[in-house]
């Protein structure tokens, strides 16, 4: 065995592949993109343009393009000490990461039908590193598992209680490792320790979910069932009125193609009919494409209304923290969703906020602020890394 973590995190067509040495600094990390499509590729840092995917161009594919070209490197030249698997649903199977056997093979996939895109190229994503390195022990790492701590009036639907008895239908949350991160990272930085700490953290990428965190403990959060349900994102929809699915089918719109335009024709691109890059909008808003300010309007409004939601599940509030591609890019969407919060006494410092709090170890409040803001670049790999080497018991058999 090397001294290296392998990290694998497979998306509905994507996966992302990270190596970690074992004081948990990332080594190298590679993407590969548009996978079961004619022109799926990877790239990898160190390699001279991108590489073409044999076959299907499918994720096992995908891997083991991304591990022969890791070898070429020498970047990879023994198997790892541990790997882990980032699975989206656990259901409420699990609570915190773990070592995969067949119970746990199956358990995943038991709760596919709560993730259709994402746990079957979980599973794909396992089986594809169990060919190449058979003896390296695998972790999965679980997005819904951070909020299993959600009280019982947090994560239940106001719907027949047999829903959630015979059915498991409850909020489960997902972003975990991200909201994790932020929970330990937050903390370190401001001088606490994350048992005594309480913070918002709002991640804001394609997807986007937020999460109310007390005592570092998650206690609320936006997405549900499914990522389906909370913020506005990317391409999904967020919350809508459940009586839609009803006024649609007078549209002849099947619950298929409703399924399809909900996660993938809605959010920030549904609105603006144009893209869903908050950067694209942003320059487009500013050329004075209004359905793009819309889309961005409707957006951080939407955000806004969730922070002071989780604010009741708080008893007191350390920050309120940004982060992902959106939370951490965007000095444009921090401040016109706090500028719908001047009752809840949000203040930003804009110098501070066009630096996204670089030189302040995150803090982008103004002095006379009611609670501290920052952002916080996250690292779910990282988490993963470190579920995976505690879980594996890698350093204990070393």
């Amino acid at each position: 065995m090397s001294d290296t973590i392998l990290v694998v995190n497979c998306g509905s067509s994507s996966l992302k592949v990270a190596l970690f040495d074992l004081n948990l600094n990332q080594l190298t990390s590679a993407l590969a993109e548009r996978l079961g499509k004619q022109d799926a590729f990877a790239s990898v840092p160190g390699y001279s343009g991108d590489i073409p995917l044999a076959g299907e161009g499918g994720h096992r594919e995908a891997f083991q393009a991304i591990v022969s070209t890791f070898r070429d490197l020498n970047l990879l030249t023994s198997p790892p000490v541990a790997i882990g698997h980032r699975v989206v649903h656990g259901g409420e199977t699990f609570r915190e990461a773990a070592l995969i056997n067949d119970d746990v093979r199956r358990a995943i996939e038991e709760c596919a039908g709560l993730a259709p895109l994402h746990n079957p190229v979980n599973l794909t994503g396992i089986e594809a590193t169990t060919e190449l390195f058979p003896e390296a022990p695998q972790v999965a790492v679980f997005d819904t598992a951070f909020h299993q701590t959600l009280p019982r009036h947090a994560y239940l639907y106001a719907v027949p209680y047999r829903f959630y008895r015979d059915w498991g239908v409850r909020r489960y949350g997902f972003h975990g490792t991200s909201h994790n991160f932020m929970a330990t990272e937050a903390a370190r930085l401001l001088g606490k320790v994350p048992g005594e700490t309480s913070i918002i953290s709002a991640h804001l990428g394609n997807g986007c979910s937020i999460t109310a965190i007390r005592d570092g403990r998650s206690v609320d959060t936006s997405m549900g069932l499914t990522p389906l349900e909370g913020l506005v994102m990317g391409t999904r929809s967020g919350d809508i009125d459940p009586g839609l699915f009803d006024f649609l089918k007078t549209k002849e719109i099947s619950a298929e193609d409703l399924h399809r335009i909900l996660n993938n024709e809605s959010g920030l691109l549904g609105l603006s009919e144009k893209t869903n890059d908050m950067r694209t909008l942003s320059e487009l808003a500013e050329q004075g494409h209004e359905p793009s300010l819309v889309a961005i309007e409707v957006f951080c409004f939407r955000l806004a209304r969730y922070i002071s939601a989780m604010m009741a599940s708080l008893s007191e509030l350390d920050a309120l923290v940004f982060t992902g591609g959106i939370g951490e890019n965007s000095a444009m969407v921090r401040i016109r969703t706090l500028s719908h919060l001047k009752l809840a006494g949000f203040a930003i410092e804009p110098s501070l906020n066009q630096q996204h709090g670089k030189q302040t170890n995150g803090r982008i409040d103004r002095e006379d602020s009611r609670f501290k803001v920052m952002v916080i670049p996250t690292n779910e790999e990282r988490v993963i890394a470190s579920e995976a080497l505690q879980t594996s018991g890698a350093i204990r058999q070393r």
